[in-house]
């Protein structure tokens, strides 16, 4: 696939969650909870996250907030990619992802829909959209009921 045909695909899906996300509400119940600020843009998102029975596992992930189409798109992605992932699985996508911004990794097949935001990481100054709602997502299950009333990615 050509690069043009790259960008094209990247801006589509972007695009499209963006527009229709799949994942915007909240969790019922709310397990965890976190507010996410990017100061350099003004992005907000609020995370919610339902576990199953056990406590082991994410049964669904939701959010709300406001900001541009790679933010929103993000956590869209980010949402839908996280259902039945225990919470250090969760972690290690966390990592995988910022990795992928530095251009370091990409995801396996099995979570190919994320890598289409690989093509943030030719916009430096884009990034830390991209990364709002992973960096959220990390307060969530690494600070639990300690957690800020909102974490900031800067």
């Amino acid at each position: 696939m050509s690069l043009d045909n790259l960008r094209d695909l990247y801006q589509q899906v972007i695009l499209e969650r963006y527009k229709k996300p799949r994942n915007r509400g909240k969790t019922d119940p709310v397990d965890r909870y976190q507010k996410g600020h990017n100061p350099s843009c003004g992005d907000t998102i609020e995370l919610t996250l339902k576990f199953n029975e056990a406590g082991d596992r994410i049964d669904d992930v939701k959010f709300e907030g406001e900001g541009c189409a790679i933010s929103m798109a993000s956590a869209d992605l980010m949402a839908e990619a996280l259902r039945g992932r225990s919470p250090a699985e969760a972690l290690e996508m966390v990592q995988k992802f910022q990795a992928m911004m530095r251009g370091e990794a990409e995801f396996p097949q099995e979570f190919r829909k994320l890598n289409v935001m690989q093509g943030v990481a030719q916009f430096p100054v884009r990034i830390k959209c991209a990364n709002l709602s992973w960096h959220t997502l990390k307060a969530a299950l690494e600070l639990a009921q300690d957690a800020p009333e909102f974490v900031s990615n800067e």
